[in-house]
């Protein structure tokens, strides 16, 4: 006796399993576009918004907070900061910062060469790249990060202009531990706002903004020093050549001011977290050379017996006049 079929549909209208699968790549090829184009338009709005409005908070402030270490920022704007500290930011971070559309490729293509050769890793970001990573995004590395900093680079670069990154740069940029911002930092290390600083101030400033949380632990004594007096000199090669031209094209220039005179002794910008016993000196391109000992020409001559360092006297020499002591002040105290 012939089998009955399970169904009386015609084999070209029965459902098929393969029909089923495309179906639901279908679907979740369809999801994901509509995902990616909803993630583009929100990103153009994030960007749109923070042309106008500053930034209220940022991933890494959240995490400052959360570790209990607070966030202390105090926004100001590009017409009330003093040029130096602009121009202290360009000389130290981004010398083409107005030439560029968002990325150095020569000095992406430098970094390379220079980690691939087993040095000090370093990274070529430009302002524009760390101003978008600082508003959007996190702290760390990964591909995912890195392309999404790629793209809101360009955004800002479109719909903001140098102008507007500089000052959410300058606003946004970590000036220690639970320090944001150049006027903040100028606050905690100066005694004064960033509307009057000196030369020398932007420049120490400008040097602990690539690692403020680390540079004074890690680098020898003194570093953000000498390489603060080294950003003072390039701020007077960014004046000279106009390098700052686009942040201030079309717009008044901040009356260059001296700062006030602080009475108070404040430790330099990144020495507080500098260790009492130091790390061994480590191989770095930071590290200064030893410089030889100077030959004057004054070679021993056969037979010689060396010479010994005589003991050194504290007593005055015959013909030395004897130095005349301070007077003591006595001062009354009400």
């Amino acid at each position: 006796m012939a089998k009955r079929p399970s169904t009386t549909l015609p084999k070209y209208k029965r459902p098929r399993h393969h029909r089923r699968h495309r179906g639901f790549f279908r679907k979740l090829l369809g999801f994901l576009v509509k995902l990616i184009v909803a993630l583009i338009l929100l990103s153009i709005l994030w960007v749109v918004a923070y042309r106008f409005i500053n930034p209220p908070i940022t991933a890494t402030m959240i995490g400052d907070i959360a570790a209990g270490r607070g966030a202390t920022r105090d926004w100001m704007d590009l017409d009330t900061m003093d040029r130096d500290m602009v121009r202290a930011a360009i000389g130290a971070e981004d010398s083409k910062f107005c030439q560029h559309s968002g990325f150095d490729f020569d000095a992406i293509q430098d970094a390379v060469k220079r980690n691939a050769s087993g040095g000090r890793i370093r990274g070529g970001s430009t302002i524009s790249q760390q101003t978008a990573k600082n508003a959007f995004l996190w702290q760390g590395g990964g591909y995912a990060r890195k392309g999404a900093e790629a793209w809101f680079t360009f955004l800002i670069e479109q719909i903001w202009g140098k102008r507007r990154i500089m000052e959410v740069y300058l606003n946004l940029a970590e000036t220690g531990i639970g320090t944001y911002g150049a006027n903040a930092g100028s606050m905690r290390y100066f005694g004064h706002d960033a509307s009057a600083m000196s030369a020398t101030e932007a420049a120490r400033i400008a040097a602990i903004l690539p690692l403020p949380k680390k540079r004074g632990a890690i680098a020898p004594k003194g570093f953000t020093r000498r390489y603060g007096n080294s950003i003072a000199a390039r701020i007077g090669v960014v004046g000279r050549d106009g390098l700052d031209a686009c942040v201030y094209q079309g717009r008044t220039v901040p009356v260059s001011k001296a700062p006030p005179i602080s009475k108070t002794k404040r430790p330099l910008p990144g020495a507080e977290y500098e260790t009492a016993t130091p790390p061994p000196p480590q191989a770095s391109v930071d590290e200064t050379p030893v410089e030889p000992p100077v030959d004057f020409g004054l070679e021993q001559a056969p037979g010689d017996t060396p010479a010994v360092d005589a003991p050194v006297s504290e007593e005055p020499l015959a013909n030395e006049p004897v130095p005349a002591e301070e007077p003591v002040v006595s001062e009354n105290v009400s």
